[in-house]
């Protein structure tokens, strides 16, 4: 396709930035920005703050702010006033990051920013210190930014405790905008831009089984004794039907979703199902996996098969995850869950669930101007390659509540996520073709936006 003066500058920029970029994003990777104190330490998560504190201070940031949210942790805040008639734009990402899992599983330190075979790897170089960058280089690209800009860096998004949601909440004027860009989404592969029009919200809860008063011999009190991890067991499968649907009591599970179709094919070689393992749950993957529920154990607290004694189990517990689409609050999605859990217990076992974090469901106006704006400009930084709009199976929290707090603000979700990045998992990465590209598209997104808004 033919391109604009305006795409070839950008381009340019862009391009000569990368270099530079690398070594910023490997900067970042090395922090072990874990929202965690019983995993990593919160100077991590504070050296981190201060990394992009500093980087938003070069870029010409007057205001910067360290903001000190209600769970703890910290996010970033900056904002570069509009110029007079012309919109604002609040780009949104987060620096905090999963835990590495098993370090010993990585391809290389999980840490430390490694290039291989075209792509970048590191913990949190896609989900999300990657979308931190995105931002910083589009603004850089765009020259005189014709728009006044917001950034906010969020300090605890993995572990949905919430901080940010409810510092904004208590200072409803600091994130308003007339648009909204959160970089945390993807897309759907390399070379296909894509919005995420849709998220399921999500609810954590820690399920603890007791049964007796201390651990017994296996061999005296087995077969009578309680177990209470065959318990939690039992309560835990009881979270599926026989085809794998989840099953909640009292929670519909028969959405259907009415966009873009995710193909089974694409879905297996994407999630890297092994042969001969078949899916789970019943009627199309689209309908899965962004408009159904789905429970997912997180983890199990129980004693590990290395050293493991001939015991009845007294305790046990897991980590229970429920997201839940568009149309089901949280926290009736959140009671459902509790109710089920301790109805399912047998034997009478003791069932105590306690809430760890949750986040509402999400789903944009797609035929909002932001979205015809962003749908150019990634046509353009994408060489005629039209915009996907998908829907999305994880939360993002923020979401909803600036939804809520801005209903006339255009929420636009973008990133760099595509199915090869691995987020959450071992050996995640970045393709920085698609860091380079996406940062163009948001560059002239901004330019587009402005033009659009005098128009």
């Amino acid at each position: 396709m033919e391109h604009s003066p305006e795409h070839a500058a950008v381009s340019a920029a862009v391009a000569a930035l990368m270099p530079g970029a690398r070594d910023e994003l490997a900067e970042l990777v090395a922090f072990r920005s874990v929202a965690d104190p019983e995993q990593f330490p919160p100077s991590e998560c504070e050296a981190a703050a201060r990394w992009v504190a500093a980087a938003l201070e070069r870029e010409g940031f007057g205001e910067v702010t360290l903001l000190e949210t209600p769970d703890g942790t910290t996010s970033v805040y900056g904002h570069l006033p509009a110029p007079a008639g012309a919109p604002t734009v609040l780009l949104y990402a987060h620096y905090d990051v999963q835990p590495p899992l098993d370090v010993a599983a990585w391809t290389s330190p999980p840490f430390e920013l490694t290039e291989r075979e075209g792509r970048w790897y590191g913990r949190g170089a896609a989900d999300c210190k990657g979308g931190v960058l995105m931002h910083l280089l589009a603004l850089r690209a765009a020259g005189g930014v014709p728009v006044g800009v917001k950034v906010v860096v969020e300090g605890s998004e993995e572990q949905g405790t919430g901080g940010l949601e409810r510092y904004a909440e208590q200072h409803p004027e600091l994130l308003a905008a007339d648009a909204v860009v959160i970089g945390d989404t993807g897309n759907v592969r390399a070379g296909q831009p894509t919005v995420t029009a849709m998220l399921r919200g999500m609810v954590a809860v820690r399920v603890t089984v007791e049964t007796l008063a201390g651990n017994l011999h296996s061999g005296q009190f087995g077969g009578a004794a309680p177990d209470a991890l065959a318990a939690l067991v039992r309560i835990l499968g009881s979270l599926h039907a026989d085809d794998g649907s989840t099953t909640v009591d009292g929670l519909a599970s028969d959405g259907v979703w009415r966009g873009t179709a995710y193909p089974e094919e694409r879905f297996r070689e994407d999630a890297r199902v092994l042969d001969g393992v078949g899916l789970i749950g019943s009627g199309a993957v689209a309908d899965r996996v962004w408009a159904r529920p789905s429970a997912t154990v997180l983890g199990i607290d129980c004693p590990p098969v290395v050293g493991a004694t001939p015991s009845v189990q007294a305790s046990a517990r897991a980590l229970v995850s429920l997201r839940v689409p568009p149309g089901v609050d949280t926290d009736e999605a959140a009671s459902l869950l509790a109710a089920h859990l301790r109805r399912r217990a047998p034997w009478g076992a003791r069932v105590t669930v306690d809430a760890v974090g949750e986040g509402q469901p999400f789903r944009a106006d797609t035929t909002s101007p932001a979205y015809a704006s962003m749908a150019a400009a990634m046509r353009e930084a994408y060489d005629g390659t039209e915009m996907a709009v998908v829907g999305q199976g994880g939360s993002i929290p923020l979401t909803h509540t600036l939804a809520t707090l801005y209903p006339k603000a255009e929420l636009l979700l973008i990133g760099l996520s595509d199915p090869a990045a691995r987020i959450h998992a071992v050996d995640e990465s970045v393709s920085p073709e698609e860091l380079e590209r996406m940062a163009v598209a948001e560059a002239l997104f901004l330019q587009r936006y402005a033009a659009a808004a005098r128009g």
